[in-house]
């Protein structure tokens, strides 16, 4: 990658902000909404199991019905589309639609590393064997956030502005949109034309943020 491409994606990086108004006017195509959703699709997850369903929310009646759950927040509105990012409980069942073409080429050197397609598909299925375990839950959230951060780097990179939010209530989320037991709602993400710029943040230096090789035993935290 040219130094002129680093410099290029590093300022999309830093100035991909959380927008929280949108010009209401600003209308997205299926299409286009597909081309981000398909970026977004590209993030890394777990065996690759993809742990995520995206519900675009672009209708007035489904924009209503969503305000009151979003707490009143106006963006679902106004923005072009609103994505429920949601995390898959039972990603284990993707294996075979992913692998399977897999195993069929021969390409056995694909297995994420594994020696053999049993071997990968007996540690996929072991780890979701525990329905009560934590993890399931964990790995839904995980990876689902992983293809809702790519999202909005994608729509930064159309030109487009984004707002995730995580302040609305999940359950009635559930029950308004019809959402099978599999999954669970793991953030909403506001898409469109920013109204207005985003309110100026502040981050922590690095320094802050960075422990070299562990931190010190008996160390408070700060």
């Amino acid at each position: 990658m040219s130094t002129a491409a680093q410099s290029e994606f590093i300022t999309l990086f830093r100035e991909r902000h959380s927008v929280r108004h949108f010009d209401a006017s600003h209308k997205l195509s299926e299409q286009e909404i597909k081309e981000l959703l398909d970026i977004a699709g590209y993030a890394p997850s777990s065996w690759n199991l993809q742990h995520w369903k995206f519900v675009a929310i672009t209708g007035a009646a489904a924009k209503e019905k969503l305000l009151p759950i979003a707490n009143g927040q106006k963006q679902v509105l106004d923005a072009s589309v609103t994505i429920a990012v949601l995390g898959d409980l039972q990603a284990n069942r993707n294996a075979e639609a992913i692998y399977g073409p897999v195993v069929k080429e021969g390409l056995e050197d694909a297995y994420a590393g594994y020696a053999s397609y049993q071997a990968m598909i007996s540690q996929i299925e072991g780890a979701y064997a525990n329905a009560s375990s934590t993890y399931r839950r964990d790995e839904a959230i995980r990876n689902a956030s992983l293809a809702a951060m790519q999202l909005m780097l994608a729509a930064k990179a159309k030109g487009l502005d984004s707002g995730p939010m995580a302040g609305f209530d999940a359950e009635a989320f559930v029950q308004a949109f019809h959402v099978p037991p599999r999954y669970i709602p793991v953030l909403l993400v506001a898409i469109g034309k920013g109204a207005r710029p985003a309110r100026p943040t502040s981050r922590f230096p690095v320094e802050q943020t960075v422990i070299w090789n562990g931190f010190e035993p008996d160390v408070e935290a700060h």
